[in-house]
Parts: C-alpha cells; structure tokens; sequence
C-alpha cells in the first residue's frame, strides 16, 4: 500500500479516538431509559380546571339564609329610623324595598318576607290592608303622652322606663326629654350601666335629717335578696312588711244538703224474727188469746 494513505488512516483513528461523540450519545441514552421508572412524577395540580364560584353572585342567590335575613335586617333597622323620625304611615312591601334599595330580590325571598319574616317579627306590625309600620314597645307620640306614661308606672308601683325603649318609641325623644328635665329624672342601673326614666313627683319630697341619710347609706344590702332582708329583720326583732297586711278570712265550708235517699230509707222486713212472728187472720183470735 501507499505509505502516505497508511498514514492518513492512522491519523484519523487517533483523532477518532480523541473525539467519541457518538458513544457518549448512546450512554447518555442508555442512561435516561433505565433511570426512567424511578423519576418522580409531576404531581397533579389540586386547583381544579371547573368554573369557580363567584361569591357576589352566591351572597345574592335567593335561597341563600343569610342573603334573606340580611334583607330582613335592612328593613327593620330603617322601619325604626323612619319611625323616630316621625314617619309612621303604613309602607307596603314594595315601598320598603324601594326606600332600602333592595329592588333586585328574588321572588322566593318576597314571598318569604310577606307571609312570614315580616309578619311573625316582633317589631314589625301588620295593618288591616296587609302595610307593615314599626311597633314600638311604647305607644307614645309626644311629651304628653310620654309623662304620662312616667306617671302611670309611678302610680302603679312599676318604677321607671329605660331610656332605650323610649327613644326607640318616641319620635325627635332628644327635644322631648330636654323639655322634661325637670318632671323627670334618670337613674343610671349599676349592673349594666343603662339609664332609667323616672318621674319626679314633687310631692313625695320632703326633708330628711343627714344623720338619718348617713344611716340608710351605710347599710349595703347589694349582694342581699328578700329572703336574707326579711331573716335580718326578724332577727333584730323587728317583722317584715307582709305580716302587717289585712289577711283573708278562711273560707266557710258548707255542709253538703243530705240527699232524700238517705234521709228516707226504706224499711227493711225483720227477717231474722221470721219463725217468732205469728200472723192473725181474725180478730177473735186475738181475743181468744
């Protein structure tokens, strides 16, 4: 052969061996295919691919419980702001939903609002052509009308009114307790801090002596009911107030009228004298005898 071609081929043997490209290729294959089943597969995503819910459409579905007693809610607190601001004709259900801007409900919930949540609510009433107005816990319209209440609760012995259930009753109640600041009076509660109404009756005042005030003030009966006032009092001697009262007389037993049956009992024949008794069919027997 030709040495030159003989050297040429040496030379392009060492180049190929210097240059393996097509073995690392197959290594690298050969590689990935066994270590294939112990790769970690991709974990599947948990946001689903469905269509998402969309909450300002689910608050504002009809059946949804708390959408219904929203609009109810709604409806109530304005009924009772018209109301203390002197608006007390009759609104019919359409008018309440146009004056809280609440067009846009369902019939389901209409329909639950006309027959039921409207009409069992202890602070709506229902008028004879079927109109909803505020039912106040008092009947007062003005001043007038709110002393005397004040005075009938005096009178009767059932204390004061507190001063939330007359402003919730009482229309413009601001104006109409600073006009009857002195016929009144309030009276802070101690347990819960709520303030009572009280009418100041001018009569019952009188003058007492401070030494007697220091007396009725030091003694705490707070944590005392009328059980442990009324042992106290007795032990001191002294009876509590129901002892004084006028008592009832016991009543009069009846005696039940005797019935003619027992009264009049039939006699009875004496048989037991049967064999002793002779009978006399003529009267010379007797005589004979």
């Amino acid at each position: 052969m030709d040495p030159a071609l003989l050297r040429e081929r040496e030379l392009f043997k060492k180049k190929a061996l210097t240059t393996p490209t097509i073995e690392k290729k197959r290594k690298e294959q050969e590689k990935d295919i066994r270590d294939e089943p112990f790769k970690k597969k991709p974990k599947p995503s948990s946001v689903s691919n469905g269509p998402k819910l969309d909450m300002v459409n689910y608050k504002t579905m009809s059946g949804s419980t708390q959408y219904k007693f929203g609009v109810l809610a709604k409806i109530v607190k304005h009924m009772k702001a018209r109301h203390q601001e002197g608006d007390d004709h009759p609104l019919t259900l359409e008018e309440i939903l146009d004056e809280t801007n609440q067009l846009d409900v369902g019939s389901k919930v209409k329909q639950w609002l006309q027959t039921e949540a409207l009409v069992k609510n202890p602070k709506i009433e229902v008028t004879s052509d079927g109109r909803f107005v505020f039912k106040a816990m008092y009947k007062i319209k003005d001043k007038k009308s709110l002393l005397r209440l004040l005075k009938q609760q005096d009178l009767k012995g059932l204390g004061g009114i507190l001063l939330e259930d007359i402003q919730e009753s009482l229309p413009h109640c601001d104006k109409h307790l600073k006009s009857l600041q002195n016929e009144i009076l309030f009276i802070t509660r101690p347990l819960d801090k709520k303030k009572i109404v009280f009418y100041n009756d001018k009569t019952a005042q009188f003058p007492i002596d401070d030494e007697f005030q220091k007396l009725w003030r030091s003694v705490a009966v707070d944590a005392m009911d009328d059980q442990k006032i009324d042992e106290y009092l007795e032990k001191q001697g002294i009876r509590s107030m129901q002892d004084h009262g006028p008592k009832k007389p016991a009543p009069i037993k009846r005696k039940k009228p005797i019935s003619k049956r027992k009264q009049f009992k039939k006699p009875r024949d004496n048989e037991h004298l049967a064999d002793v008794l002779e009978t006399y069919d003529d009267t010379n027997d007797i005589i004979n005898k």
